[in-house]
């Protein structure tokens, strides 16, 4: 699952991390587990920067409650179930099915 439309227009950095944590919205994830989930390769200076602008923007919660600090996107960053950003695609995957790829 892909956050919603209206937050896509961001570094693709930050719109890689919220994808991941959105498709991980539950439980969350680490800092480890960002870095392994991400689509894009992004370093860690990358990823920090990332993560430090969405949690300026409010878009991505973080707790420090238990053992490892857990990150989530924020609800308003998640698609509702029947929402039609999930089944419409994204102008990525429409530019690749056009170029066959």
């Amino acid at each position: 699952m892909q956050a919603k439309r209206e937050y896509r227009d961001r570094d693709e950095a930050e719109v890689a991390v919220l994808d991941a944590l959105v498709d991980r919205s539950e439980e969350g994830m680490t800092v480890f587990e960002l870095r392994a989930g991400v689509d894009v390769d992004i370093d860690i200076d990358d990823l920090e920067t990332a993560l430090a602008d969405l949690k300026e923007a409010g878009l991505i919660d973080v707790e420090n409650e238990e053992e490892a600090m857990r990150i989530y996107p924020a609800d308003r960053v998640v698609p509702e179930p029947t929402s039609n950003d999930e089944d419409e695609p994204s102008v990525l995957e429409r530019l690749r099915q056009k170029l066959g790829l």
